[in-house]
């Protein structure tokens, strides 16, 4: 099977404020994709670069994924059941949970600082940043 490595990272200026979030696709060559929302956090912007990095797997792949955020990793290891249910509070970030438990399956890969193509993520997340401030 295909192996596929994407990193991930969001980014906030502000919390909430513009928000950007990178993935950088890398099996052979890399993808680089981004965006950015006006008004957002960073917890959203995290939890997007992950989500829109494996839609844009378009073959059935291994995945290996690194991200930096503990909210991404907790999210997919711990909470993502518990959107599900949760009755008496209200889940943060509602409407990203179903997306995220459409890739839940993929392979998880902890982030690490100082790591190349971690850090092309975050400026791809900046990048969005910059990109929707600069529409505005």
């Amino acid at each position: 099977m295909k192996v596929v490595e994407i990193f991930t990272d969001g980014a906030c200026r502000g919390n909430p404020g513009p928000g950007g979030w990178g993935a950088l696709r890398h099996n052979g060559t890399e993808k680089r994709l981004y965006g950015g929302e006006a008004h957002t956090t960073n917890n959203r912007m995290e939890l997007l670069a992950v989500i829109r990095g494996l839609e844009a797997v378009s073959e059935s792949s291994q995945i290996d994924l690194t991200s930096d955020s503990q909210y991404v990793r907790k999210g997919i290891t711990e909470w993502l059941q518990g959107w599900k249910t949760a009755a008496k509070k209200p889940v943060k970030n509602k409407d990203l949970w179903p997306l995220l438990d459409e890739q839940a399956h993929r392979h998880w890969v902890k982030g690490r600082s100082g790591h190349r193509e971690n850090e092309i993520a975050d400026d791809l997340a900046n990048l969005g940043i910059d990109d929707l401030l600069e529409q505005a």
